[in-house]
Order: structure tokens, then C-alpha cells, then sequence
């Protein structure tokens, strides 16, 4: 573990998201008040929050801070480190995403360009860091849900929910480790506190590799509702993307589909070596 750091603060960008709340939730229950930066005012008892904006770094005004998570818009943050560096701050978290490995060569130009961003990103951060002297952590969760909350799993579950069926790629045999929020939050302050998750990159599954359709089966159950599908041919499924848009989840795309039949699996043994990383059997309660 690292070494005492006297009286550690805590700074967490993206409190207000999925997993940035659970970062801060996490770290009250261990008796700190940790900073939370956010664009708009919260006010809360755990935790001391402050306005600002990583779009504009150069205004932000930042207490004196040990360790920084970040669980905003990772693309967001090399231009940002510049502002935040102070003699103080020993540690970063930052989270980004297994997308880097399977989707930077999508057929989607746009999809492209965004995760070549990340990419890139990721590459600023440890560049930064690495110039200060300053340890960081990137995290690459696979697919994040938390239920009636996440933008993945759960607008899927209301189409099941409405319609009680749900369209699918051929057999949708593609594999895939879905992953608790909370899981990441608990995991991302292990890797904070590890002396051996410094510098180095993790992919955080699920405990369980199932098929997309077996995922998507297990979301039927959770909603006691038969398991209904029906396998489309990927060209049709593409043909009909265009009106079913309005009904899927924001970051679907035409892509989507064919992915189904695409494994999407990543090792947890660094992780789970390193800062004793553990995450829950898929049984969701949508």
C-alpha cells in the first residue's frame, strides 16, 4: 500500500454520474468528506462539492488534494492536469473505457473518431502525470450498468418492458461481462490505496462472461417476463435500424447489431492481483 499520506482529501470529478457517485458514496462511508468538482451546485452532507468546469480549467479554483478520480469525460482531462497539479496530489484515477480495443476500427466514422479521441487521451494523462511525477491509474470497465440508471442495460430493459420482446443479430452469440457501477467505485479507490496499480492500465469485467443474448435473457428474468427474441439477419437488422432508433438506448447505432455476434472479453487477473478487485455475478433486478 502507499505510504501514509497524513490527513488524505479526496478530489472526485463526475460525482453527479453513474459512477462518480458511487466513488463518493464510497469514500463517506469511510468516514471522509471528500471535494467533488461539478458545473452545477450540490449541497450535501457528505461531501464538500465545488463548481467548475474541465472545459475551462484555467478558472477552477482546487483545494489542496492527495489522490483525484476521475470518472467525468476522460477526453476532457489531459488539457485540464496542467491546472490541477499541485505538490500535494500523489495519485490519479481516471476512467476510461475497454471501447479503446474493440470498437476503435468501428464501421462507424463518428464512433471512430470519438474512441480515437479516448485513445489519445488516455496517452495525455500518462504523459502529464508521468512528467510531474505524479502516479495514475487507468481504469477500462467493459459494459457498466446499474439498474434504471445506466444508458446500456436499463433502456433495453423498458423496450422489453413494453413490448416484451426484444430483436436480436442472428444468434447473438457475442460475449460480454457486464459490470456493477458500484463494483468500478469500490475498485477504483483499491486501486488508489495499491502501491502495485501505479502506472499501469486495467480492464474491469463483470464476474460473468455470458452471451449478449443470455445477458439479454437474464434482463427478461429480472422483469419476470418470458424470454422472447427475435434473430434478425444482420441486413435486415440494419435495414430497420433507422426506424427503431427511437426506441433504443442513445449510443446505439447500426453497429450495434453486428456486434452482437462479436466476443468482447477481457482478463480481470491484473486487477484482481494487484488491488484485489471483485465484482458481482450478473443478476440484475431492473
Amino acid at each position: 500500500m502507499i505510504g501514509d499520506l497524513g490527513p488524505s482529501r479526496n478530489l472526485v470529478f463526475g460525482g453527479t454520474g453513474l459512477v462518480g457517485g458511487h466513488v463518493v458514496r464510497q469514500l463517506a462511508s469511510s468516514g471522509e468528506r471528500p471535494f467533488v468538482l461539478s458545473r452545477s451546485q450540490q449541497v450535501v452532507s457528505d461531501a464538500i462539492w465545488l463548481r467548475g468546469d474541465l472545459k475551462l480549467p484555467e478558472a477552477l479554483q482546487l483545494p489542496v488534494v492527495s489522490t483525484l478520480y476521475c470518472t467525468a469525460d476522460a477526453t476532457l482531462l489531459p488539457a485540464a492536469l496542467p491546472f490541477i497539479f499541485k505538490a500535494s496530489l500523489k495519485r490519479v484515477v481516471v476512467f476510461s473505457s475497454t471501447s479503446v480495443l474493440t470498437k476503435i476500427d468501428s464501421e462507424i466514422p463518428e464512433e471512430r473518431a470519438v474512441l480515437s479521441k479516448l485513445a489519445e487521451a488516455e496517452r495525455g494523462i500518462v504523459a502529464a502525470c508521468s512528467q510531474r511525477g505524479v502516479a495514475w491509474t487507468i481504469l477500462r470497465p467493459t459494459l457498466i450498468y446499474e439498474e434504471g440508471r445506466d444508458a446500456n442495460l436499463t433502456p433495453l430493459s423498458r423496450i422489453i418492458e413494453r413490448f416484451g420482446v426484444m430483436p436480436l443479430v442472428g444468434a447473438a452469440s457475442g460475449l460480454r461481462q457486464p459490470v456493477h457501477a458500484q463494483d468500478l467505485a469500490i475498485g477504483a479507490i483499491a486501486a488508489a490505496r495499491s502501491e502495485a496499480a501505479a502506472n499501469k492500465f486495467y480492464s474491469l469485467p463483470g464476474a460473468e462472461t455470458l452471451t449478449y443474448r443470455e445477458m439479454i435473457g437474464r434482463v427478461f428474468d429480472s422483469l419476470n417476463k418470458p424470454r422472447r427474441f427475435i434473430s434478425l439477419p444482420a441486413p435486415v437488422w440494419k435495414a430497420g435500424f433507422a426506424i427503431a432508433k427511437p426506441l433504443l438506448p442513445s449510443y446505439a447505432n447500426a453497429a450495434m447489431g453486428t456486434r452482437m455476434m462479436k466476443d468482447m472479453v477481457f482478463d480481470a487477473t491484473p486487477a484482481i492481483r494487484d488491488f484485489g478487485w471483485k465484482a458481482r455475478r450478473f443478476n440484475p433486478h431492473f
